[in-house]
C-alpha cells in the first residue's frame, strides 16, 4: 500500500468531517434561532426540519447495512475492507448520528406541541422510532466491530438486517398518515 495515498485519504476524511461539522453547526444554530424567535409558523418549520432529518436518517439506515453486506464478503485487512471501514464510519458519524438526534429533538417537540403526547397512534409511532433507534445502536456497534475486523455475521445476515429499517419505516409512515387509532 502507498503510505502517501493513505495520508491523502485520511486528510480528505478529516476535511469531510470538518465540513459536516460546520453544516451541522449551522443547522443547529438556525434551528435554535427558530425556537428563540418563535415565529407564528414555527410548528411548520419544525415539521419540515423533522421530515428532512428523518429522510437523512433513513437514507443512512438503508445504506449502512448494504455496505455491511459487501464488507462481510471482503477479506479482513484488504484494501476493499479498509475502504468500507472509512465509508461506514463517515456515514455513521456525519449523517446517521446527527440525523437521528435532530429527528428525535424535533419529533419530541412536535409530539408535545402539536399533540400533547396524546393519541394511540403517536404512542405506537414512538415505539417504532424506539425500535429504529435500537437498530441504529446495533448498526453503530457493528461499525465498531467491522473496524476491528471482528464481524462474525454473514452477508446473508446483513441482507436480512437491511430490511428491518424499511419495515419500521413503513409502520411509522402508516401511523403518521392514517392515524388508525
Amino acid at each position: 500500500m502507498n503510505p502517501g495515498g493513505d495520508k491523502s485519504i485520511a486528510d480528505g476524511g478529516a476535511s469531510a468531517m470538518r465540513r459536516a461539522a460546520v453544516a451541522i453547526a449551522i443547522f443547529v444554530v438556525g434551528a435554535a434561532l427558530l425556537f428563540w424567535l418563535d415565529p407564528a409558523d414555527l410548528y411548520l418549520w419544525a415539521k419540515a426540519i423533522h421530515v428532512i432529518a428523518v429522510i437523512a436518517w433513513m437514507a443512512g439506515m438503508l445504506y449502512l447495512p448494504r455496505l455491511f453486506v459487501y464488507h462481510a464478503e471482503a477479506e479482513p485487512g484488504s484494501v476493499q475492507s479498509e475502504t468500507f471501514k472509512v465509508m461506514e464510519r463517515r456515514l455513521l458519524r456525519a449523517i446517521i448520528n446527527p440525523a437521528m438526534i435532530v429527528t428525535w429533538v424535533f419529533g419530541l417537540w412536535l409530539a408535545w406541541r402539536g399533540f400533547g403526547f396524546a393519541g394511540g397512534w403517536l404512542h405506537a409511532k414512538i415505539g417504532f422510532v424506539l425500535g429504529m433507534s435500537a437498530v441504529h445502536g446495533y448498526f453503530s456497534r457493528s461499525v465498531r466491530l467491522f473496524a476491528q475486523d471482528r464481524n462474525t455475521k454473514s452477508s446473508r445476515h446483513w441482507r436480512i438486517m437491511n430490511e428491518v429499517p424499511t419495515l419500521l419505516m413503513i409502520g411509522i409512515v402508516i401511523l403518521v398518515v392514517v392515524k388508525p387509532f
